[in-house]
C-alpha cells in the first residue's frame, strides 16, 4: 500500500502531551536522517569455536547469530559513533554546524569522562552543539531518542543528533561461552528535527526495575568495586548475565512496553508496519512477535549479522531496514528495547517528515 494511501486511511494522533491536553502540537520531532557503522573485522561462529567450547550449530540454534563485528585495537566507541553520525548528517542533508545537541547512548564510553558525545561533537566540528552521554544499556538509544525529542518539542533546539554506539568486545570475557557468543560492536545514529504534525515520534514508554540489577551487569570498575589486580584476574570487568531470567524479562518487557506505547498513540498492534526491537537474539524476537501477534514479515531482524550490540542494535537495525526498502515514508513503526538496569523503552513513530 502506498504511503499516501496509508495516511489517508487513518490520520496519525497527536503525541502524548498534546493528546492529554486535547491540542495539536505546534512542533513535532521526527527522524530526518539515519546512518550506521560497524568495524571491518568479522568474527564468525566457526572462528569462535576455536576459542571456546562451542559450535556454529550450537550458537545458531540458541541465538540466531552467525557472526559479529569486532573493533580493531585502535578503534574506540567514538570512532564508530563518528562514522555513523557523518552518514546520518549526510542522509539528513545537514551540516554539523547546524546541530544543537549531540547525545550518545553507550555502555562502553571511550573514558569515564570526558563524555564520548563531547569527543564526537569535536570530531564533527559541531561547534554550536551541546553534548552528553546517556546510560541505559540496551534501552539507551530509545532513551536518547525520547530525550532528544523533548528539546525539539519545546522549541529549544531544532536539530539533535542521537547515537547508539558500543564496543562490547572490550568488556566481553572471551573464555565464557555463555556470553562471548552474543556480543558485537557497532553504531547507529539519527538526526532528529522538526516534522509535520502527525509524523515523527507519536508516543513513548520508558521504565526501570532496579530490583533486577544483578541479572545483567559489569560488576567492577565503578565506585562500588574499584579496579584491583584481583577484579581484573577474575574477569569482573566483563559482562555477566543470568540468561534465563533476562530472557523471561525481555519477552515480557517487549510486549508490555510496545502495547503501552501503541495505546498512548491511539493505535492497535494491527496498525504496525514494522517492529524494530533490540537485537539480543532471535528466540527473544520470535517469542515477542508471537505475543504481539505480529507476522514475521513485520519484525525486522539483523541479529544474525551483528549479534547483540546493546545501545547500537536498534539504530543499526533501523538503518538497515531503511536501506533495504523495508521501511517507507508514512509507515508506522514501533521501536522497543530492554536491557540492564533492568530497563525498557519503546516509542511509536510515523516515518518521514510529511513533506
Amino acid at each position: 500500500m502506498e504511503s499516501s494511501t496509508k495516511s489517508a486511511l487513518k490520520s496519525a494522533p497527536s503525541p502524548d502531551a498534546a493528546a492529554r491536553n486535547g491540542d495539536e502540537p505546534t512542533i513535532c520531532a521526527g527522524v530526518l536522517g539515519v546512518g550506521i557503522a560497524s568495524p571491518e573485522r568479522i568474527l564468525t561462529n566457526e572462528e569462535l569455536s576455536k576459542m571456546v567450547d562451542t559450535t556454529d550449530e550450537w550458537i545458531r540454534t540458541r541465538t540466531g547469530i552467525r557472526e559479529r563485528h569486532i573493533a580493531a585495537e585502535d578503534e574506540a566507541t567514538s570512532d564508530l559513533a563518528l562514522a555513523a553520525a557523518r552518514r546520518a548528517l549526510n542522509s539528513a542533508g545537514l551540516a554539523a554546524e547546524e546541530l544543537d545537541l549531540v547525545i550518545v547512548a553507550t555502555a562502553t564510553p571511550d573514558h569515564n569522562f570526558p563524555s564520548t558525545a563531547s569527543i564526537v561533537q569535536h570530531g564533527l566540528h559541531a561547534t554550536h552543539a551541546a553534548a552528553f552521554d546517556l546510560s541505559a544499556a540496551c534501552s539507551g538509544f530509545i532513551y536518547g531518542l525520547v530525550t532528544g525529542a523533548q528539546f525539539i518539542n519545546t522549541g529549544l533546539y531544532q536539530n539533535v543528533l542521537v547515537i547508539g554506539a558500543e564496543t562490547l568486545s572490550r568488556i566481553t570475557n572471551w573464555s565464557d561461552r555463555s556470553t562471548c557468543v552474543l556480543f558485537g560492536d557497532g553504531a547507529g545514529a539519527v538526526v532528529l528535527g522538526r516534522v509535520a504534525s502527525g509524523f515523527g515520534i507519536l508516543s513513548s514508554d520508558l521504565g526501570s526495575d532496579g530490583g533486577g540489577a544483578d541479572l545483567l551487569k559489569v560488576e567492577a570498575g565503578g565506585s562500588r568495586l574499584p579496579s584491583t589486580v584481583e577484579t581484573l584476574a577474575e574477569h569482573r570487568h566483563c559482562i555477566s548475565m543470568n540468561g534465563n531470567e533476562v530472557y523471561k524479562f525481555a519477552v515480557r518487557a517487549i510486549e508490555d512496553s510496545a502495547r503501552r506505547a501503541m495505546e498512548r498513540a491511539g493505535y492497535s498492534m494491527a496498525d504496525v508496519d514494522c517492529l524494530v526491537a533490540h537485537q539480543a537474539n532471535s528466540r527473544i524476537l520470535d517469542a515477542a512477535a508471537r505475543r504481539l501477534e505480529l507476522p514475521p514479515e513485520k519484525v525486522f531482524s539483523n541479529v544474525h549479522r551483528y549479534g547483540n550490540t546493546s545501545a547500537a542494535s536498534i539504530p543499526l537495525a533501523l538503518g538497515e531496514a531503511v536501506a533495504e526498502g523495508v521501511i517507507h515514508p508514512g509507515d508506522l513503526l514501533v521501536l522497543v528495547g530492554f536491557g540492564a538496569g533492568l530497563t525498557w523503552a519503546s516509542c511509536v513513530l510515523r516515518w518521514g517528515s510529511g513533506e
